[in-house]
């Protein structure tokens, strides 16, 4: 169904089975680059979705099963990814667009299929269960986030949580050895998800390494909104990103 989404063409569909979107730049803008929100659609698309449409991106958005990254997902999700590309004939990576739950899905999401990742934009991300949603830190524990995780990862008691090694920090060294550039933004009063316990492994893995990262800490700043004031920086490194990732 073709349609309108913030002033910009799109169309709605069913990708098997699931509810997608497809929103295209302007046609004079058009660069040939895609970015995919893996979570949350129509959640705070002032952050990066609206400033990427206006300098040329595709934006999609597939629904997931449940927010907690499993196979099934990630690997329809890359199928949904490649018919996008090959339908737009658009360039062969992309730029994952993860915040919250959604930064779980784009870390797991790059380190199973590296080679279509570009660049990755993380806002206040998950990458550690035991901190979000367990709470076992600084965190606040959520019953219905830790119930709604046992089920989606078919785990029965804390014990196989606590014992659970599929979460997106083990899942570090993959991006390491992949190399794949991100951006992180987070609040540094987060109480959901806080960084000290989340987003700061992932930027120690990639300042140990060596890999190109910038992280932007909010003062003050709590899980929402997410964003930055100005878009401008975020917008910088993903178009560098993406061009150096695609061979421009």
């Amino acid at each position: 169904m073709e349609c309108k989404w913030m002033g910009y063409d799109c169309r709605k569909m069913k990708f098997e089975e699931h509810e997608a979107i497809i929103v295209s730049p302007k046609e004079e803008t058009a660069l040939g680059y895609l970015a995919v929100k893996t979570e949350y659609w129509d959640a705070f698309p002032e952050a990066l979705e609206l400033p990427l449409l206006e300098k040329g991106f595709h934006l999609c958005f597939l629904a997931n099963e449940n927010r907690w990254g499993t196979d099934q997902d990630l690997d329809r999700k890359a199928r949904f990814i490649r018919f996008v590309q090959n339908e737009w004939n658009l360039k062969p990576k992309c730029v994952l667009i993860g915040m919250s739950c959604g930064g779980l899905f784009a870390v797991k999401m790059a380190a199973r299929y590296p080679e279509m990742v570009g660049c990755m934009y993380l806002d206040a991300p998950v990458i550690n269960y035991m901190s979000c949603p367990c709470g076992f830190g600084r965190g606040i524990r959520l019953n219905e986030n830790h119930e709604e995780i046992m089920k989606a990862l078919d785990i029965k008691t804390i014990g196989q949580l606590l014992a659970y090694r599929d979460m997106p920090l083990d899942k570090l060294d993959v991006l390491v050895k992949n190399r794949i550039p991100a951006v992180l933004v987070s609040g540094d009063c987060d109480q959901s998800v806080p960084y000290e316990e989340n987003g700061i492994l992932l930027e120690e893995a990639y300042r140990d390494a060596g890999i190109e990262i910038e992280v932007f800490i909010k003062p003050g700043g709590d899980h929402h909104p997410h964003g930055l004031p100005d878009p401008g920086p975020l917008v910088e490194f993903v178009l560098k990103q993406m061009e150096r990732g695609n061979g421009v």
